[in-house]
């Protein structure tokens, strides 16, 4: 991907630097409150829980490599571009693009949806309309998934730029509106889709930002499509526990992820997203 020498976006937060540890200490006063909920039958385990929920917690300096921050800064290029492509796209919708923030974090985070660890991996709050990456996830998607290449780093962007889009466009709304109202499978099966159609989105951002800038050279959508697939269910269950769950997928198979960033690239029209019917 070309992206040296080029606009890099104003709205990164980085909390690299400062990250948030749960405090493990109770006071005499909160001894005493969970042995009162032993002698009357309470599990103390569950107002530890609380505790542990509602902490501020701690906060531990941390210096940064020269190679993380080069990574920033790349992540830092890539929102830009998706900032322009989403302010042209909703202009021609007669609509106005509010920017995201990226937060860059390290190990655990507070965000309007609750505090997260790295492990949870990038993910878009819609609460706060901010995206949380730990770029230690960019790093692994390359060495432990096997996905090479700095655009399949764009994609994993593009994708969480995507939820913000949704939720712009009162999609994202929609579907948590069928939380109840349905079976859990069916509202499993929005879920899913909410997903598949933020790949698509990554998709139609990447043949709009090459159309506007000529960001792309040979071999980049191979690299997006290879991580598509790389975080596709089925491949990381099949990774981590040797054997698939349908029952448990959350953002499609590999190929359900790879057909709809295509399918968004080839059209580029965000009027061809519709995957809830076709999942």
């Amino acid at each position: 991907m070309r992206w040296k020498g080029r606009r890099t976006s104003r709205n990164v937060e980085d909390r690299r630097r400062m990250s948030a540890k749960k405090t493990g200490s109770f006071g005499l006063g909160t001894l005493v409150i969970l042995l009162l909920i032993w002698l009357f039958g309470g599990n103390p385990m569950e107002f530890i829980g609380l505790l542990e929920n509602s902490s501020p917690g701690s906060v531990q300096t941390t210096a940064t490599s020269p190679h993380e921050d080069q990574l920033a800064k790349f992540v830092a290029v890539v929102l830009a571009d998706t900032e322009d492509v989403w302010s042209k796209e909703f202009k021609k919708m007669g609509k106005t693009y509010r920017e995201p923030k990226l937060v860059l974090f390290r190990g655990q985070v507070q965000s309007a949806c609750g505090f997260s660890s790295a492990a949870t991996g990038p993910f878009y709050c819609p609460g706060d309309e901010k995206i949380y990456i730990d770029l230690t996830f960019l790093e692994d998607l390359q060495k432990r998934l096997n996905a090479q290449g700095d655009f399949a780093m764009a994609y994993i962007i593009a994708h969480e730029v995507g939820h913000h889009v949704q939720n712009l466009l009162g999609i994202m709304q929609q579907v948590n509106s069928m939380r109840g109202r349905v079976s859990r499978d069916e509202y499993n099966k929005l879920s899913i889709g909410l997903e598949l159609q933020a790949d698509f989105l990554a998709g139609v951002w990447a043949i709009q930002a090459q159309r506007m800038k000529n960001i792309l050279e040979e071999g980049d959508i191979d690299e997006a499509l290879n991580a598509a697939s790389a975080v596709g269910d089925d491949r990381i269950q099949m990774k981590t526990q040797g054997y698939v769950v349908p029952d448990a997928f959350t953002h499609g198979t590999s190929k359900q992820r790879r057909y709809w960033f295509y399918k968004g690239f080839k059209t580029g029209d965000i009027n061809q997203g519709n995957t809830f019917d076709e999942i």
